[in-house]
């Protein structure tokens, strides 16, 4: 009971986390194109696309960990099914958003 406690708070404080941190790059794409649009910064749209991508990168990755956590907790069939319908779609969208992150020159990856 304790561990389904644990595990059920870890994979609501993963999934808040991840779903927060591609909130927060939104709003720093926003603050930044804004900026660049009344002209008080020089980025250009790559560089600050880039750094949402790279937020929704690690938001993605939070979400497949919380995912995990929860088909502990209801190991079904049809559980294990949406687990890896969501894994393989979220592979993929991190697969092309990785993808156009390696096509930066090296200066600009973390």
């Amino acid at each position: 009971m304790v561990l389904e406690t644990f595990i059920g708070i870890a994979e609501t404080a993963l999934g808040t986390f991840g779903a927060l941190f591609i909130v927060y790059g939104a709003a720093i794409a926003i603050v930044e194109i804004l900026a660049r649009e009344t002209h008080i910064r020089a980025l250009s749209y790559h560089d600050i696309r880039w750094v949402f991508t790279t937020r929704i990168l690690i938001g993605l990755e939070f979400f497949v960990a919380a995912d995990v956590l929860k088909t502990i907790l209801e190991p079904t069939f049809q559980d294990l099914i949406i687990l890896g319908s969501l894994v393989a779609i979220r592979t993929v969208v991190s697969y092309f958003l990785g993808k156009e992150v390696s096509e930066l020159p090296e200066d600009r990856k973390m």
